[in-house]
C-alpha cells in the first residue's frame, strides 16, 4: 500500500514540477535556471510545513507521509529531502555534519552531472 501512495503522490509532483517550471520559464525565459529555482524553493517550504504537519501535528497514517513527503514531495523535487535532512542535523547539533552534507551535495552532484555530460558526450 505504501508503494502505491508514494507512486501516486510521485505522479502528481512530476507533473506539478513540468507544469510549474515551464510555466515560469515561458513568463521569464531561460536566461536563468529560475523555474528549477522557484521549484526546488517551494519544494523546500512545502516539505518544511508538510514534515511538520504530518510527523509532528497531525495523526495521519504512514501512507500519507510516504504520498506527499515522499512520493510527491520527492518528484516535485529532490531539493526538499535535502532541505529537510540538513535541517534536521542544524536542529541535532549536527553543525559539522550539516556543513559537511552541503558541501558534498553540492560538490559531488555538480561533479557528478559534469562527469555524465563528458560521458554522454563522449558517446
Amino acid at each position: 500500500m505504501q508503494a502505491l501512495a508514494i507512486a501516486a503522490g510521485g505522479a502528481v509532483g512530476a507533473l506539478l514540477r513540468f507544469w510549474m517550471s515551464n510555466g515560469i520559464y515561458t513568463l521569464v525565459g531561460r536566461t536563468f535556471p529560475y523555474g528549477t529555482l522557484a521549484v526546488n524553493v517551494l519544494g523546500s517550504l512545502l516539505m518544511g510545513l508538510l514534515y511538520v504537519l504530518l510527523v509532528d501535528k497531525l495523526a495521519l497514517g504512514a501512507h500519507w507521509r510516504a504520498a506527499l513527503l515522499v512520493g510527491l514531495l520527492g518528484a516535485f523535487t529532490t531539493f526538499s529531502t535535502f532541505s529537510i535532512e540538513t535541517l534536521n542535523l542544524i536542529e541535532e547539533g549536527e553543525l559539522i555534519k550539516a556543513l559537511l552534507n552541503v558541501l558534498l551535495s553540492v560538490v559531488l552532484c555538480l561533479g557528478a552531472a559534469w562527469v555524465g555530460i563528458l560521458a554522454g558526450r563522449s558517446l
